[in-house]
């Protein structure tokens, strides 16, 4: 791949495209019922005009999201200019393309541009065809939502869907990281017991070696034997060699190190952690049968490992270490109890140095369990006195502390994902403190300048306006069009303007009452137009 441009967006599948032709039917229908609705509809501006525009802004939301917002904002400017309504059905597919355009685009700095330069057309087609007051309502209140808000649930929606694939590649991410320290552990394990090998195996062929140099020294052997005898012990003294060698390699590494065990017993180890401040009890059941060096190593390792997650994990709690030895097989199970203060932050009893103990003991024919137990944990390992002696039953493997981490970094995400969408909220909170209690101002106004049809009938020319006081409403109406402002008025009058409904999105025929030295002297009937 050469150069920097990025790549484009993958090709539309047919999943791509039946939800593409799904969007723009439900938004045509939306069209076409508003058509059908309206009361002096234009074909070309009220219906193939949406119809195409759509057909064009729902599949090229995928490549250009901004594009298709400035496109079908287009529409909404066009219902702005309507003189008898300014609310048309292209709201709707406004929020449909802001709310992909959140979906789709992940940078904030452009779409916020887009967002506000839509609406400051919006406004600027409301000033400079000098609309009334319900067009600037409609103006800064509806297509402010419809910009902003279905904009703020697409941001929603691709958080989301990055939270899930984020939480997806982590928890593969820590599948293999378990899977490589599972590994190094085993790697780790079995070079101690090629170690083991190499002492027990290492001593036990120094001794065939010794003992066949004594029988080459032997005045009863023939030439021919004692040639036999000087070969077996040449034989037996470069596999020694070889093992030692073998051996040398493979604990040659940062965990290479002199093992403890091949000169401390289990009761020296105990009596270690005492003087450390180890509050631990050792107890044996049964006669202690002749154990093979390799099991006597494990049953030294599980007793090591175990007080060393004790005082790590649950530092101050009191440790029991129970070997049982019957019919044939070892049994070491080492038991803490809780901690005075509780298990430190984070962290689970049960480390990884258990996948090398269970690897140890496995090859030794034997099983380990490890898990909480009462209020602490418990390891238990069961082994043969002998390799290569009954194997007990398989273990049942304990957990591991990276599916915690796991849910605790998605707990993290998710709180962050949430934070940042309660941060993004507000914008539209501020705007909604700022909007809306002008918009209630201007309900308020519109709502106490409403002279019903029977008191208006009721009002007679040559009335003096004190008569009239408990008939017309409190106020006036502040925001008549300019086609009802230059219908001729008599000389010398005053005229005053009311509406005859309460409606406050609809259109509503308005009275004009013209008063001259405080007397009536023409009532008029306005048309329903712009307000």
């Amino acid at each position: 791949m050469t150069g920097g441009t990025p790549p484009g967006p993958p090709p539309r599948t047919g999943r791509a495209r039946l939800f593409d032709a799904a969007l723009w039917t439900a938004l045509a229908g939306a069209v076409v019922w508003d058509f059908r609705s309206a009361l002096a509809p234009s074909a070309v501006r009220d219906l193939v005009a949406p119809l195409l525009v759509l057909a064009v802004a729902v599949p090229a939301s995928r490549r250009w999201p901004a594009t298709a917002v400035v496109a079908v904002n287009g529409l909404c400017a066009l219902g702005l200019a309507d003189a008898s309504d300014p609310a048309n059905a292209a709201a709707l597919g406004l929020g449909a393309m802001t709310c992909l355009l959140g979906a789709r685009v992940r940078e904030v700095r452009v779409p916020l541009v887009v967002l506000a330069s839509c609406l400051a057309v919006d406004l600027a087609v409301c000033a400079v065809l000098g609309q009334g007051a319900i067009w600037w309502f409609y103006a800064v209140t509806v297509l402010p939502v419809a910009l902003l808000v279905p904009w703020l649930v697409g941001r929603y929606q691709q958080a989301r869907r990055a939270l899930v694939s984020d939480g997806w590649r982590l928890a593969r991410n820590l599948e293999e990281r378990q899977r490589f320290v599972a590994e190094q552990a085993r790697l780790r394990e079995r070079t101690r017991i090629a170690a083991d090998m190499h002492d027990s195996l290492g001593h036990v062929l120094s001794l065939i070696a010794l003992r066949a140099g004594a029988l080459e020294l032997s005045p009863d052997l023939t030439d021919r034997d004692r040639a036999d005898a000087a070969e077996l012990r040449g034989t037996v003294s470069e596999a020694v060699d070889h093992l030692r060698e073998t051996v040398t390699v493979l604990r040659d590494g940062p965990d290479a190190g002199p093992e403890d065990s091949s000169v401390e017993s289990v009761e020296e180890l105990l009596d270690r952690a005492r003087a450390s401040g180890v509050a631990v009890e050792l107890v044996r059941e049964g006669d202690s049968p002749s154990l093979s060096p390799l099991v006597g190593h494990a049953v030294y390792r599980v007793v090591q490992e175990s007080l060393t997650n004790a005082a790590k994990h649950a530092p101050g709690s009191a440790v029991r270490v129970r070997i049982a030895h019957a019919d044939g097989r070892t049994e070491v199970a080492v038991v803490n109890t809780a901690p005075p203060a509780g298990p430190l932050p984070g962290q689970v009893p049960g480390n990884r140095g258990l996948t090398g103990l269970r690897e140890r003991v496995g090859a030794l024919g034997g099983v380990l369990r490890a898990g909480p137990f009462e209020d602490g944990f418990r390891v238990t390992a069961v082994m043969p006195d002998r390799v290569g002696g009954t194997p007990p039953d398989r273990a049942v493997p304990d957990g591991h502390d990276d599916g915690a981490e796991s849910a605790r970094r998605m707990r993290d995400a998710r709180r962050e994902v949430r934070l940042r969408f309660a941060v993004a909220f507000v914008a539209p909170a501020a705007l909604a403190a700022t909007v809306l209690p002008a918009a209630g101002y201007l309900a308020y106004q519109l709502s106490t300048c409403i002279l019903r049809p029977v008191d208006y009938a009721a009002v007679r020319i040559g009335q003096d306006r004190a008569e009239l006081v408990r008939l017309l409403p409190p106020r006036g109406y502040r925001y008549p069009s300019d086609a009802a402002r230059t219908v001729p008025r008599p000389y010398g009058s005053t005229c005053v303007f009311y509406r005859s409904s309460g409606s406050l999105l609809d259109q509503a025929d308005l009275y004009r009452l013209c008063f001259s030295d405080g007397r009536l002297v023409a009532k008029d009937v306005i048309p329903g137009g712009p307000l």
